[in-house]
């Protein structure tokens, strides 16, 4: 029985693996990106927060930090922490 449970548990253990990988190099690149893009709108929220209206400015400064790496980037890494801990608690539980 425990034969059978290793042979239905290792397909997926070997696709949480491969969406794993493919899903840090997706966030890797797309931390890249939207570090730029954050840069460049933190730098027109402080010109509209001088200039225009402190309101809109404040408003881009949040989005701005919600692009950054520290914003949606490290959520989607935090999960990606427990996806993995789910496989290596999985692979444990069934080869350990």
């Amino acid at each position: 029985l425990k034969l059978l449970l290793k042979i239905l548990v290792a397909p997926v253990i070997l696709l949480l693996t491969v969406a794993i990988w493919i899903c840090v190099g997706i966030v890797y690149i797309s931390g890249l990106v939207l570090g730029l893009i954050s840069m460049v709108v933190a730098l027109l929220g402080v010109a509209v927060l001088i200039t225009y209206s402190p309101q809109n400015g404040i408003i881009l400064l949040v989005m701005a930090f919600l692009i950054s790496p520290y914003g949606l980037p490290m959520a989607a890494i935090w999960l990606l922490g427990k996806v993995q801990d789910f496989r290596y608690f999985l692979q444990d539980t069934i080869y350990g």
